[in-house]
């Protein structure tokens, strides 16, 4: 079995060490050093990671998030996540897929497309026969709410139904787009979506919670 979520593992590494620990990323506010520090203490510090989730432990969280970023120099950090620790769930293969997966691909694509002149990937069919897979539940969870009887579509890969009932809206694309777009980064996600004007409108800008 390929394991993607460590091929994107690696590739993110690869990313974050390919910029300046100040570029930008996509992650509003942070620069690739505090993303590297972000990833760190989400598979290390089981103690600050539900932070990450849950508000009312957000201020330790992002508190062992700058120790992190200010007490490593960037390569050591980049190399913490890049090796998950020996004592890490995420070594069995599957949990790492379920877990990991679309967090390392969304992470990988920050950086990237915080860049000048960046463009999409060409991607694995296997890879994105994985990301598809995990996105169709994600799908169905983040449109549950909206008004509308919303098809999503990646066209070669399937299709799935979600929304709360009402207009006829389609959402299109390639699953790593799709996973933009259901990951809160609507501005770079490449998709076509078809229904009423206004809906539309509304669910291209939408920025879904992560």
């Amino acid at each position: 079995m390929t394991r993607y979520a460590q091929l994107e593992r690696e590739g993110l590494a690869d990313q974050l060490l390919s910029v300046d620990p100040e570029a930008p990323t996509l992650c509003q506010g942070w620069t690739a050093q505090d993303l590297a520090a972000h990833l760190v203490v989400r598979e290390r510090r089981g103690d600050a990671a539900p932070g990450i989730m849950i508000k009312v432990f957000a201020g330790w969280t992002e508190h062992v998030r700058r120790q992190y970023r200010d007490g490593h120099p960037y390569p050591e950090l980049v190399e913490m996540v890049r090796r998950e620790p020996w004592w890490s769930p995420m070594r069995i293969p599957a949990l790492d897929e379920v877990t990991n997966l679309l967090e390392f691909f969304v992470h990988r694509e920050d950086v990237r497309r915080a860049q000048p002149q960046w463009q999409p990937r060409s991607l694995d069919q296997g890879l994105e026969r994985a990301l598809w897979q995990r996105l169709r539940p994600l799908a169905r969870f983040r449109l549950r709410t909206v008004r509308a009887d919303v098809t999503v579509n990646a066209p070669g890969f399937g299709s799935t139904r979600a929304g709360a009932g009402g207009p006829e809206v389609r959402i299109s694309g390639a699953p790593g787009e799709l996973a933009l777009y259901f990951f809160g980064r609507p501005e770079v996600a490449r998709l076509d979506m078809t229904g009423p004007e206004e809906l539309v409108t509304n669910l291209r800008h939408h920025r879904y919670e992560v």
